[in-house]
């Protein structure tokens, strides 16, 4: 069971089946996958499938994670019944072995500063409870939005991984 958290705008809480839906829903609006090549195929590809795209976020619900880590879902106290995203701290890829901090937002959330807010929690239970040495976060290289948002929670650039449309941000407390 992961913990809860509260900022003065945000209220973060352990994701679960109720979320489905709207995990689902959000993930159809175009610009949210925008940079997700492989989600956006599984939606909108030649292949793309309502069954596949729901098997894909089914098996993310259903993934054991080690303890203290998962996805947490966002509500903006605003407005309190309203699916704002997640955030989540997982092993890279579900597999590991670097932990990987990543988030995802309805776009008429955007801009507005919460996946910022939501991520700096995250980061911050990240070092503080769970002792993790590093943090990584995987984005594409054009979405800079979340570039930002990962320079701003204190990661640095740490490379372009071997597909060379994403780069490695790390938040690294080893040096």
């Amino acid at each position: 069971m992961l913990g809860a958290f509260e900022t003065d705008r945000l209220i973060l809480r352990e994701r679960t089946f109720k979320d489905f839906e709207c995990c689902v829903k959000m993930d159809c609006e175009p610009e949210v996958v925008n940079y997700i090549p492989e989600l956006k195929k599984i939606i909108n590809g030649t292949s793309a499938s309502e069954k596949s795209h729901r098997e894909f976020v089914k098996k993310r619900f259903e993934t054991d994670y080690p303890e203290g880590m998962g996805y947490w879902t966002i509500v903006a106290k605003e407005e309190p019944q309203q699916f704002v995203g997640w955030v989540l701290l997982i092993p890279l890829d579900t597999v590991g072995p670097e932990i990987e901090i990543g988030w995802r937002l309805r776009p008429k959330y955007w801009g507005k500063g919460y996946a910022t807010e939501a991520a700096r929690v995250i980061i911050q239970y990240a070092v503080e409870s769970l002792n993790l040495q590093e943090v990584i976060a995987e984005i594409h290289k054009m979405n800079t939005g979340s570039i930002r948002v990962a320079e701003k929670i204190g990661m640095e650039y740490a490379g372009t991984e071997d597909t060379n449309d994403y780069i490695r941000y790390a938040l690294n407390r080893s040096y």
